[in-house]
C-alpha cells in the first residue's frame, strides 16, 4: 500500500479523538517499522536514528528500515548498498529473527485478550473484528485506542491501526496513519474517503494494473465510478476487473478469518559473494530445504509443490517449480526436487541468489496410510534435527553435507510468519 504514503510518514492522516466510528467493526493493526523497533528495543542507543535492518555486507538487502532512514528514500527489498548510498549515515544491523517471533507472539497475545476473531496476515499485522467485544471494550474507536496504548505498555512497541466497515478500507486507514497513528473511516465517510484516492491504493491494483488502468485516464478511484463496469474488466480481465469495480464501491465481503492459510513457505539467500560452483549451490539447497521443511513441519503443513529460485549475477532471475505426486514436509525430499530443479539449469554466469519455496500448502497428515513409506528414514532425521533446533536453537544442528562456513548475508523467511502453537 506503499502508493498510499510514500512509506516515510509523509501526508499521514490521524482521526480526532472524537472521531464518528459509526458501522465499523474491522480493525487493521500494522507494526511500526517492525524489526527496526524491535532492534531499538534491544539498543535503545539506536533510537532517532536512520536504521536499516539487513546484511552487514554490501551484498545484504533491507529488511527493514526506521522512518529517519526512510526519509531518505530506504525501502524494503533495496540492496544494502543502495541504501548506504541513498543514507551514509545509516546504522546497519544484522537481523535476529527470534528477536521478531518472540514480540509477534506477545502483541499477537494482546489482540487475542481483546477479541478472539484475530486474523494474523504476517509477522507484524492483523486483522481484528470486534463488533463482539463491544460490550466489553466500548466501540470499534475506543477499542482501537485501548489496543495501541495496551501494545505500547506491554512491549514498548508502536502499532499503526485503521477502523473501517471493511478489511479493504481498514488496511488502507492503517496504512495512511503511518507512523503511530489511528485512522478511523466511518461507514458512512467510506465513499468519498475512496473515491479520492488513487487507483492504485485498491488492494489488488498492481503497477500493471495500474498501467491500464491509467492508460484509460483512469487515475483516481472517482475516475472507476464514473466508468461503466466493462470498462474496468476490459482493462483488467473480468475477474480483476469486478473486483476492484466493488473495492471502488465500497464492497469487500471478506470476513476476518481466524483460521489462517499459508499460501507458501520459503527460504532464499543472498551471497556475500557471487558463487560458480555447482556442489556449492547444491549444498545451499540442501541446507534451505530443511529450514523450509521444518518451517512446513512447525505449521502443520505439507506441500504439493517445489519452487527454485536463482538470480545470476547481472540480476536475471529464473524460477522454476515441480508439482509431487504426494505432498510433503521431508527435508530430504524437498532438497531432491530443488537439487533437480536447479540441475536442468545451464550456470550460464555465478550465482548471486538462490531459494526454495514450498507452495500448494496443505494440512499435514492428511496421506493415506500405505504399508510402505520410502521417507521413513528420513523422517527420523528430520525429527532429531526439530528436536535439537527445540532444545538448542536454530544454528545449533544440520547435516554435514551443508557444514561450512556461512555464505549469505540475508537469510530470514521470505515470507515470515509465525507457526502454529
Amino acid at each position: 500500500m506503499d502508493d498510499v504514503g510514500r512509506g516515510d510518514g509523509s501526508g499521514r492522516r490521524v482521526s480526532p479523538d472524537d472521531a464518528d466510528d459509526t458501522g465499523t467493526r474491522i480493525l487493521h493493526v500494522d507494526m511500526d517499522a517492525f524489526y527496526a523497533s524491535v532492534e531499538v528495543l534491544h539498543d535503545p542507543a539506536l533510537a532517532g536514528k536512520p536504521l536499516i535492518v539487513g546484511g552487514m555486507e554490501g551484498r545484504g538487502v533491507v529488511s527493514s528500515a526506521s522512518y529517519e532512514a526512510r526519509r531518505y528514500g530506504v525501502r524494503s527489498a533495496m540492496g544494502v548498498a543502495q541504501a548506504l548510498r541513498l543514507c551514509p549515515q545509516a546504522i546497519v544491523v544484522v537481523p535476529h529473527f527470534e528477536r521478531y517471533s518472540a514480540l509477534s507472539r506477545q502483541v499477537m497475545g494482546i489482540f487475542q485478550e481483546i477479541t478472539p476473531l484475530v486474523e494474523p496476515l504476517s509477522i507484524d499485522e492483523a486483522f481484528l473484528d470486534v463488533s463482539g467485544a463491544r460490550r466489553l471494550w466500548g466501540s470499534p474507536g475506543e477499542i482501537a485506542r485501548m489496543l495501541r496504548a495496551r501494545v505500547l505498555a506491554e512491549t514498548g512497541l508502536v502499532c499503526s491501526v485503521g477502523v473501517a466497515a471493511t478489511k479493504h478500507v481498514a488496511k488502507i486507514a492503517s496504512t495512511m496513519s503511518k507512523p503511530d497513528g489511528l485512522l478511523i473511516v466511518s461507514e458512512p465517510e467510506t465513499a468519498p474517503f475512496l473515491a479520492a484516492l488513487p487507483v492504485r491504493a485498491l488492494w489488488g491494483v498492481g503497477p500493471k494494473a495500474a498501467e491500464a488502468l491509467e492508460a484509460r485516464g483512469i487515475r483516481l478511484v472517482s475516475d472507476i465510478l464514473a466508468s461503466p463496469q466493462r470498462v474496468i474488466e476490459r482493462a483488467l480481465g473480468p475477474t480483476g476487473g469486478e473486483r476492484v469495480w466493488l473495492l471502488a464501491h465500497g464492497q469487500d465481503p471478506r470476513e476476518v478469518e481466524t483460521e489462517r492459510v499459508e499460501k507458501s513457505i520459503g527460504h532464499e539467500e543472498t551471497f556475500l559473494h557471487d558463487i560458480a560452483d555447482r556442489a556449492t549451490l547444491r549444498s545451499e539447497l540442501r541446507r534451505l530445504a530443511d529450514r523450509v521443511a521444518g518451517r512446513l513441519r512447525g505449521g502443520g503443513w505439507e506441500a504439493r509443490t517445489i519452487s527454485l529460485k536463482l538470480r545470476y549475477a547481472d540480476f536475471t532471475t529464473l524460477s522454476r517449480a515441480s508439482t509431487l505426486a504426494e505432498p510433503t514436509d521431508v527435508g530430504q525430499r524437498i532438497g531432491d526436487v530443488a537439487i533437480g530443479l536447479f540441475d536442468e539449469l545451464e550456470l550460464a554466469q555465478p550465482v548471486r541468489l538462490i531459494g526454495v519455496r514450498a507452495e500448494k500448502l496443505r494440512p499435514g497428515g492428511g496421506a493415506a496410510l500405505t504399508l510402505w513409506d520410502d521417507d521413513e528414514d528420513w523422517r527420523r532425521v528430520d525429527a532429531a534435527l526439530d528436536d535439537a533446533r527445540d532444545r538448542f536453537g536454530g544454528g545449533a544442528v544440520t547435516r554435514a553435507s551443508v557444514l561450512g562456513p556461512r555464505r549469505d548475508v540475508n537469510a530470514l523467511p521470505t515470507n515470515p510468519r509465525l507457526p502454529r502453537e
